[in-house]
């Protein structure tokens, strides 16, 4: 299922505008990496396909002393066929977190294994609302007159809500785990 959801996030990309597998990727790390990647494996059989399928066009610009480059537009099959999937429900998924899988386990290890798992869990929500935070001013700089701009700052918004309640649920697990570390020296 991932690889036709790749479909979709591709075909995004190129909503914006007609894009390089390169480009595509570099945009994808630029904007939407705090909830979807993709990687070269997977955009360039899907752009392959999506020009099979008519959705888009390639189109290849000559390099002077440089090698081609494969320029992709939607065509306007490829924005209806995008435009159908946004109005479908999206579908909810599980997921697959090994930190809280180390940390539901954690009586098995001692309380300062898992005290180190979530200091490392914060540093990482931390660096990752401060790059949302900049993310948002450069939109707010660069791209305030772009009409997809509202809804860019709306999912970068998204992002910095959830690393702030990440960060809290952080302070507040940190507390209870050092508690439970003091108990245990206590008892020694």
């Amino acid at each position: 299922m991932r690889d036709k959801k790749s479909k979709y996030a591709i075909l995004g990309m190129l909503s914006i505008e007609p894009m390089s597998g390169y480009d595509i990727k570099k945009e994808i790390e630029e904007s939407i990496s705090n909830f979807w990647t993709e990687s070269y494996g997977q955009i360039y059989p899907v752009l392959k396909n999506l020009v099979a399928e008519k959705l888009v066009t390639k189109t290849v610009q000559k390099g002077a002393g440089k090698p081609d480059r494969h320029i992709y537009a939607l065509t306007e099959r490829g924005r209806k066929e995008l435009q159908s999937w946004l109005a479908q429900d999206a579908m909810p998924k599980v997921e697959r977190n090994e930190f809280l899988l180390k940390l539901f386990f954690g009586e098995e290890v001692a309380v300062t294994v898992s005290i180190r798992h979530v200091e490392q869990f914060r540093e990482l929500q931390r660096g990752l609302l401060e790059k949302y935070k900049a993310i948002e001013k450069e939109i707010k700089t660069l791209y305030l007159d772009n009409p997809n701009a509202p809804y860019w700052l709306m999912t970068v918004r998204h992002g910095q809500y959830v690393r702030q309640a990440l960060l809290d649920w952080c302070d507040e697990t940190l507390a209870k785990l050092n508690k439970m570390a003091k108990a245990t020296r206590d008892k020694h």
